[in-house]
């Protein structure tokens, strides 16, 4: 039998979350996650669906990655789904960031591994995370091909007028400073399945994507290709976010350094995780934010409203870049369970063709659905993102020979 199964891993700083698909339909076998890891009470959640049982949940202490991966190898073998199995085709390993040198999934070697490292400054928060996670598959399956599929990746079709920043050009290139975008991995899904949602191929369809959840991002895709995306250098830049300012003044930093007498880690911290839906109104989680709306909270009002002011600055600039805009997609936890951010982000863009249908956008889902009005010019979509299926999808065409760009042509 020919090996059909893909592990995903994506590895955090203290956590380790996964998926088993089998390729063959695309089916998941099992799903998890390991928090907590290095402290004294870590948690292990493994539900095997495959097996038709309930989860399972353990606590305790899990030293590092290393022990942390072998608990999830021991939970898969307790179904029958093990590391060892010869149905196991491959590890897909979810990196925040590949630069402009990776444009593609790859098969890691040392020096994939050495730029991964070398990428370390521009992602201190994630690259050396996602590099202990593939070490540690990589000793537990040395005989196994490891992929790594980049966040940044999806993003390098961007022209050098959307990635570059108006700095000093030399300056840039030493210091590796320009725009990359992330949450690839989620737009490249839903830009296809948005297009196959309206029955044409993704090389005839322009897209907005909106990929809102505690982080968030925009990205204008024409045929298939992304053409520019909000977030920059880091995940700091674009849309407002749960804990992250989005665009900002750089000069506030400097104010608030010389002005404030903060540190720039204290700096970093605020614009990161004090910043956005949080910093405005202490909340970052968008039901409570609507709840408190609903009781006349003026500072939740205040926060939502901001939150949909620049979400509307970026649909206008998407559609300028784009020239025409065949459909806009909400994903994400927000994008996909919040109607109310849906119908606002689009008020009054009737102009543009865009509008929602007040009872197709009240129907929550698990698949992707139509919620503008029958006839409008620019559909308004509602698609369900899922980055470990493209993950999973991208690693197995990799390592099973088929041409990434039928892949993105969605002819897999």
């Amino acid at each position: 039998m020919t090996a059909s199964r893909v592990l995903v891993l994506n590895s955090g700083s203290s956590s380790v979350k996964y998926q088993l698909l089998d390729m063959r339909d695309s089916s998941r076998l099992a799903v998890g996650f390991v928090e907590r890891i290095g402290e004294q009470v870590s948690r292990l959640k493994h539900t095997p669906l495959a097996a038709g049982g309930g989860s399972r949940e353990w606590s305790g202490p899990i030293a590092d990655h290393d022990a942390a991966l072998k608990a999830v190898a021991a939970e898969l073998a307790k179904d029958g789904l093990g590391l060892d199995s010869p149905e196991l085709a491959a590890i897909g390993h979810r990196v925040v960031h590949g630069g402009k040198h990776f444009t593609e999934p790859t098969v890691i070697d040392d020096a994939v591994l050495a730029e991964i490292e070398r990428l370390i400054p521009v992602a201190p928060l994630h690259n050396p995370a996602n590099l202990t996670g593939i070490r540690t598959a990589q000793a537990l399956r040395p005989d196994l091909p490891q992929v790594a599929v980049f966040d940044t990746a999806f993003h390098t079709t961007m022209p050098e007028s959307a990635a570059r920043y108006a700095i000093d050009v030399e300056t840039a290139d030493r210091h590796r400073i320009r725009r990359y975008g992330f949450h690839g991995t989620s737009h490249a899904y839903v830009s296809r399945a948005t297009a196959k949602l309206l029955g044409k191929a993704p090389e005839d369809v322009n897209v907005i994507v909106l990929h809102l959840g505690n982080g968030a991002s925009a990205s204008a895709v024409r045929g298939g290709r992304c053409v520019d995306t909000s977030m920059g250098l880091t995940p700091l830049e674009g849309l407002v976010m749960g804990t992250r300012s989005g665009d900002m003044d750089p000069a506030v930093i400097f104010h608030l350094a010389r002005v404030g007498d903060m540190s720039i880690a204290e700096i970093d911290t605020l614009l990161n995780k004090k910043s956005g839906l949080i910093g405005l109104c202490g909340d970052n989680d968008m039901r409570e934010i609507r709840r408190r709306i609903d009781e006349g909270d003026e500072r939740a009002q205040l926060a939502f409203d901001i939150y949909i002011h620049r979400l509307k600055k970026y649909i206008g600039a998407y559609y300028a870049v784009l020239g025409r805009v065949d459909a806009i997609a909400f994903t994400a936890g927000v994008g996909e369970n919040a109607a109310p951010v849906r119908e606002a982000a689009v008020a009054g863009l009737d102009p543009l063709g865009l509008a929602v249908d007040p009872e197709l956008n009240a129907v929550r889902g698990d698949e992707p659905r139509l919620i503008s009005p029958a006839g409008a010019r620019v559909a308004v979509a509602v698609v369900p993102t899922d980055e470990e299926l493209e993950i999973a999808t991208q690693t197995y065409a990799l390592v099973g020979g088929t041409d990434m760009r039928a892949l993105r042509a969605g002819n897999d």
